[in-house]
């Protein structure tokens, strides 16, 4: 097994964050209708994980994507597009044998029912990821581990893997779980989605929907879902049009981490919940929304972001929010963030002047200034 013992993570400062997981090509369609009637797709790159790393590289921060493709051209464009933005690829590996997942979508919001997907991903390179094949000293030399759930519902292997990095060690960096709760991966799997809320409690930070946590485990309202995972310190539940709401707490868990702990929330949105945590409630941004695809993942590099920054819990929220806002605003998983500068001076923003933001496409420009995004 190439996994480390425990207090090897010697090389914590020359990586900010590693995420691991699945990465794919994507067809987008020309135009919208179904996929039998789109005539031709552009090529893009779609993976949780790899989102989030390109988002952070994007933002300014020592990012390194860790994943399995195929020796084929499809693993080619993957590794060659996530470079470009930035990210430390190196530690990819690349299988003789299997193929480089793709997938196709058709051009209607996810949330419609018109809305089709069409993975081809069984059997794939990163489905064949587990702990005998990934290069445990690259992924933890950085201060923050990224794992999703997507990875989890891969494979029996991968479900190891994921098992065996969220398992306790003295010296892990810390570790960054999205549920991303994905119901086609679970079917006829070798496990079932429980098993999500088993991860998610060994991690130290967590992100997590409501809808999800109540269609993978039945858990209704952010309070709940907080019941559910006492051990990591801090959980952020996204509540979609109503923001997000934070607990964060020095709980006794794998690892205690600076990154991650509790921290003055620098708002009036919080209170002092059950058990010590700091509970902060974050309202979400009016966005003229292009595409919502990688929305997700966008927050969870925003607050990321923040978090390495050491910024307070409601600044993390709202640069999670910023983020999203970007890639909501263009047609695609990934863009180009605001300015550092530009998106603290948002996050900053009094309560009042944050709730009459609304962002539209072409907001995350350079020369704008905050008021020229405010509504009237």
């Amino acid at each position: 097994m190439s996994g480390p013992a425990a207090g090897t993570a010697s090389a914590a400062t020359t990586t900010d964050a590693v995420c691991l997981g699945e990465s794919m090509v994507t067809f987008l369609p020309s135009r919208p209708g179904r996929l039998a009637d789109v005539p031709s797709f552009g090529r893009g790159i779609g993976g949780a994980e790899s989102n989030v790393a390109c988002a952070l590289a994007a933002a300014g921060h020592r990012a390194a994507w860790v994943g399995r493709v195929g020796a084929d051209g499809f693993g080619d464009h993957l590794v060659e597009t996530i470079a470009g933005y930035g990210v430390d690829t190196s530690a990819v590996r690349r299988d003789p044998v299997r193929p480089t997942g793709i997938y196709f979508r058709t051009a209607t919001d996810r949330g419609t029912d018109a809305h089709e997907v069409a993975y081809y991903r069984a059997g794939s390179a990163a489905s064949a990821m587990s702990p005998d094949n990934v290069p445990y000293e690259d992924l933890f030399a950085g201060r923050i581990l990224h794992l999703s759930g997507i990875t989890a519902a891969l494979s029996a292997d991968c479900l190891a893997l994921l098992r065996d990095l969220t398992a306790p060690r003295a010296d892990r960096p810390l570790v960054s779980f999205d549920v991303n709760h994905r119901p086609h991966l679970w079917r006829g799997g070798t496990a079932d989605a429980s098993v999500l809320l088993e991860l998610a409690r060994r991690a130290d930070l967590v992100f997590v929907g409501e809808d999800e946590a109540e269609e993978a485990w039945g858990i209704v309202g952010a309070g709940a879902i907080r019941a559910a995972l006492p051990e990591p310190s801090v959980v952020v539940v996204k509540r979609g049009s109503a923001g997000a709401t934070v607990f964060s707490g020095h709980r006794p868990g794998p690892r205690a981490s600076n990154a991650g702990g509790a921290e003055n929330s620098g708002g009036a949105e919080s209170a002092v919940g059950e058990g010590g945590d700091t509970v902060t409630v974050v309202p979400a941004l009016r966005v003229d929304v292009v595409a919502a695809v990688g929305a997700g993942d966008a927050f969870a590099a925003g607050f990321l972001s923040a978090t390495l920054r050491g910024l307070p819990v409601r600044d993390r929220v709202r640069h999670g929010h910023l983020m999203a806002a970007a890639v909501l605003t263009v047609p695609g998983d990934l863009t180009d963030p605001p300015a550092r500068d530009h998106a603290d001076r948002l996050a900053a923003l009094d309560d009042e002047a944050w709730g009459r933001l609304r962002l539209g496409p072409g907001w995350t420009a350079a020369d704008r200034a905050p008021e020229e995004v405010r509504t009237p």
